[in-house]
């Protein structure tokens, strides 16, 4: 934390702190002659991790950061009480251990990026759910096709793009391009690993949302759920959260506004979905 002082004509004496900006709700100045200008820093503290009530997520290591796609996928997932999940491409972790909080389950989660993968086991020995969550170094298809488990639950914030993203970090392209893992690979192993009641979710491009709905149709999955994003009023969804399951029922279809039009200002809904996470929402 670094802080200035600066004498103005009041005689009151203006204090600029430059602190990372998770720290601002905890830090209070008070006195007549006092005033305290808080400064937002994009310092490196600032993006090696973020904090969330129950856990802190350590990203300095990993090329995908925590996003709004995944905290709001760990928070809408179907999730047993009791059973076995299962967290397709973890991450830093993020999902199986919102999974972690929010149920009583043992939950695997799969990572095939090596840097990653061991973000992601720093993150869950050191949150208070890691005697059941196991993080395991391998993709998706050798792990499907050579597990013998079955789960009531698989969770997957997939890769995006068809094609190379242009980024100018070669592991945030990997993260990004779902080469690694595709869409088909995806359905096909869960329709294998899912319990006969057992749900798959996952967030995606609201534009892919019905090519993805078809192959899991031809898998024997059929969508039974379905979140539509949009990031403000009177904007196009952006993302969509779908959930499906080996019997087919009638869709639940549901619309989500991130933000109020004000930059920052959630929606009602938004904080009910996510409250149980972030810090800023009481």
């Amino acid at each position: 934390m670094q802080s200035k002082h600066q004498r103005v004509d009041s005689g009151a004496t203006v204090i600029a702190m430059k602190l990372p900006w998770l720290l601002w709700p905890q830090h209070h100045c008070s006195g007549p002659n006092i005033i305290v200008i808080f400064v937002q820093t994009a310092t490196a503290l600032a993006n090696d991790y973020f904090q969330f009530k129950a856990f802190t997520i350590r990203q300095q290591n990993t090329a995908m950061k925590v996003g709004t796609d995944g905290v709001m996928l760990g928070a809408w997932a179907r999730v047993p009480p009791q059973g076995k999940l299962l967290d397709v491409g973890t991450g830093t972790g993020l999902i199986a251990i919102m999974m972690a909080q929010r149920s009583n389950a043992k939950i695997t989660a799969i990572e095939i990026d090596r840097e990653a993968y061991l973000q992601a086991c720093k993150n869950i020995q050191e949150c208070r759910w890691y005697q059941r969550i196991t993080p395991i170094h391998q993709s998706f298809g050798e792990f499907y096709r050579h597990t013998g488990e079955h789960f009531d639950g698989i969770v997957c914030n997939p890769p995006y793009f068809q094609d190379p993203y242009p980024s100018p970090s070669s592991g945030r392209n990997r993260a990004r391009n779902n080469a690694l893992l595709p869409y088909e690979e995806l359905v096909e192993g869960s329709a294998r690993l899912l319990k006969p009641t057992g749900m798959l979710s996952v967030i995606m491009p609201y534009e892919e949302a019905e090519g993805l709905i078809q192959l899991a149709s031809q898998a024997g999955l059929f969508c039974i759920r379905r979140m539509n994003i949009l990031p403000a009023p009177h904007k196009e969804p952006k993302r969509v959260m779908l959930g499906f399951k080996r019997k087919k029922h009638p869709l639940f279809e549901e619309w989500l506004t991130i933000e109020t039009g004000r930059r920052h200002h959630y929606t009602p809904a938004y904080r009910s979905l996510t409250r149980d996470f972030y810090l800023f929402f009481k």
